[in-house]
């Protein structure tokens, strides 16, 4: 058999039963055709008013998601980044702050260095100026002790030997007594 005359055959007692069928639950065809085109009306409109808009605003909403994923990703760089060059920043500042630490610590060692050769040198001086006092009070005492050891050996003298003495007695002991205490 001929395919093309087989499906003619099915073709008409699909058409003879979708007739049967619409009789027995009584389709009125002008009806239908107009509920048809009032339905095709109704879904253009509301695909071109509210389904298109609607789509078009999940779309701008899914773009701006993305943006605001693609923001949030370029700020967390920055931020990483941000937080290195403050750690690098603080790092460099803490370099800086030891070295100038350790410059005031050599600055105080070497003026301590400084006064203490000052004080040494100053306490020298006062040891040198004492040492010459003493030396100029220990030469004056001595001159005077010798003084004062003549005139007690001429007026000993004097009193042991019962004479007064003369101007040249009075020298001859002050001599005698200095070449004594000299020795």
């Amino acid at each position: 058999m001929n395919p093309l005359i087989l499906f003619a055959g099915i073709g008409s007692d699909l058409v003879q039963t979708g007739k049967n069928t619409a009789d027995q639950f009584g389709l009125d065809t002008p009806h239908f055709v107009a509920q048809v085109i009032s339905f095709s009306i109704v879904a253009a409109a509301l695909y071109k008013f509210a389904y298109h808009p609607i789509l078009q605003v999940l779309a701008d909403r899914r773009q701006r998601i993305a943006e605001s994923l693609a923001n949030a990703e370029k700020i967390k760089i920055e931020l990483a980044k941000a937080e290195a060059a403050r750690q690098e920043v603080l790092a460099q500042a803490n370099v800086q702050a030891n070295k100038l630490i350790e410059e005031a610590r050599l600055a105080a060692a070497r003026v301590l260095e400084q006064e203490t050769q000052k004080a040494v040198a100053a306490a020298g001086q006062i040891v040198t100026k004492a040492r010459e006092a003493s030396e100029l009070e220990l030469a004056r005492m001595k001159t005077e002790l010798r003084r004062e050891v003549v005139r007690l050996v001429a007026e000993t003298t004097g009193k042991v030997t019962g004479k007064i003495l003369t101007v040249e007695d009075h020298q001859r002991l002050a001599e005698e007594t200095n070449r004594q205490l000299a020795a």
